[in-house]
């Protein structure tokens, strides 16, 4: 089964936002991203708008022929803005001001009565949703409850204990990611994963049964500071595919 590369433009925004102005665009990169066998685009609207803006979302809707994955956390605005636009995708993240990037999964358990209704009303406008959460069976079992069809499991943790160089809690943590994607998928859940893949980390992460898409931002576009966009997406893409077994 081909398992589908969402890329995550955020960070070309982040170097715009830094000096104003319109350069880098982000809607050039996931341009780019299209062309270099990308199957989707994944972009965080963030309440203080420190990476896309909501130009950028109207921009993507309108240009952009991959399916637009957009990244929210879970409030009236911002469910406004995903029922006025109408991106194939909502992922809901937790989301705190002061946190550089998102620190970990979304309490889909502890937010039900808040989550339940903001599910409802995404699905029923043709958004196909997903809970970023991570791999646990309480938060899958809610994820399950709550109606969402999709899930993005965080792989932040796994990805840390291979910087740490620690094999332990490396594997303990892949395991997880692997017993998750299990659940998920015997819910019938589909299963996405995200958060910290690199070059290095990825191909176990895509070797799991069941996972369907992973996405990817920061590090591809660090990466390709050095190599260019195309040429790290495009080897992404190969790992990717390497570890499905495809040629």
């Amino acid at each position: 089964m081909h398992l589908r590369l969402g890329v995550n433009i955020d960070h070309v925004a982040t170097i715009r936002n830094a000096r104003g102005g319109d350069h880098p665009d982000p809607v050039r990169a996931a341009e780019l991203a299209a062309a270099a066998g990308a199957d989707g685009i994944t972009a965080h609207l963030r309440e203080d708008r420190r990476h896309i803006r909501d130009k950028d979302i109207e921009r993507l809707m309108g240009e952009i022929k991959l399916p637009l994955n957009l990244e929210m956390a879970a409030t009236e605005e911002m469910l406004t803005i995903a029922l006025h636009y109408r991106p194939h995708a909502v992922c809901i993240v937790p989301e705190r001001r002061e946190e550089v990037t998102t620190e970990g999964g979304l309490d889909a358990a502890g937010q039900h009565n808040h989550l339940k209704p903001f599910i409802s009303r995404l699905v029923d406008a043709g958004i196909r949703v997903s809970l970023f959460i991570n791999a646990d069976g309480h938060q899958l079992e809610a994820a399950h409850e709550l109606g969402a069809p999709v899930v993005e499991l965080h792989t932040g943790a796994y990805a840390h204990a291979g910087d740490a160089a620690d094999s332990a809690l490396l594997k303990a943590e892949l395991d997880r990611l692997v017993r998750g994607a299990e659940l998920g998928t015997s819910l019938g859940l589909e299963v996405h994963a995200g958060h910290g893949l690199t070059f290095g980390n990825v191909s176990p992460v895509a070797e799991i049964a069941g996972m369907r898409e992973l996405n990817i931002g920061h590090f591809l576009i660090g990466e390709a500071i050095f190599d260019g966009l195309s040429a790290t997406i495009r080897k992404m893409r190969t790992l990717m595919d390497k570890a499905r077994g495809v040629a």
